[in-house]
C-alpha cells in the first residue's frame, strides 16, 4: 500500500520558518519524482515545487522562488520543503505527491503526472 505523509505544518508568524516533511512507504522512493502543492480556503490547487529522483533538479513557482528550497533524501525516502520569509499568502494546506513521470520546469505543475498524494498539512502565517 502506498502512502505518503507530511508533518511539520503549523502557525507561525510573517517572516519565520517551517520545515516540512513528506515520508514515503509502500514504493521505492528513488523511482519517483516529488513535488510539493499548496491549496488555500476557495482556490485552486497551486503547484510550489518538485525535485528529481535522480541528480536532484529542482523547480519552483516564481512565488516561492528565493524563499522555498526543496529537497529529498532517498536513503530516507523522504522529501523536504524548507520555507523561509514566510508570507500570510503562504498559508495553505500543503501536500506532496510522486510521480513516476519525468518532471521538468514545463510539466512538474501539473497535478495530473502525480500519481499519490499525501493527505496534506496546514501551514498557517500570522501577519
Amino acid at each position: 500500500q502506498v502512502q505518503l505523509v507530511e508533518s511539520g505544518g503549523g502557525l507561525v508568524q510573517a517572516g519565520g520558518s517551517l520545515r516540512l516533511s513528506c515520508v514515503l512507504s509502500g514504493r521505492i522512493f528513488s523511482n519517483y519524482d516529488m513535488g510539493w502543492f499548496r491549496q488555500a480556503p476557495g482556490q485552486e490547487r497551486e503547484f510550489v515545487a518538485a525535485i528529481s529522483r535522480n541528480y536532484g533538479r529542482t523547480y519552483y513557482a516564481d512565488s516561492v522562488k528565493g524563499r522555498f528550497t526543496v529537497s529529498r533524501d532517498n536513503r530516507k525516502n523522504t522529501a523536504y520543503l524548507s520555507m523561509n520569509s514566510l508570507k500570510p499568502e503562504d498559508t495553505a494546506v500543503y501536500s506532496c505527491a510522486m510521480s513516476s513521470s519525468v518532471l521538468s520546469g514545463y510539466n512538474s505543475p501539473r497535478p495530473r503526472l502525480y500519481e499519490y498524494w499525501g493527505q496534506g498539512t496546514q501551514v498557517t502565517v500570522s501577519s
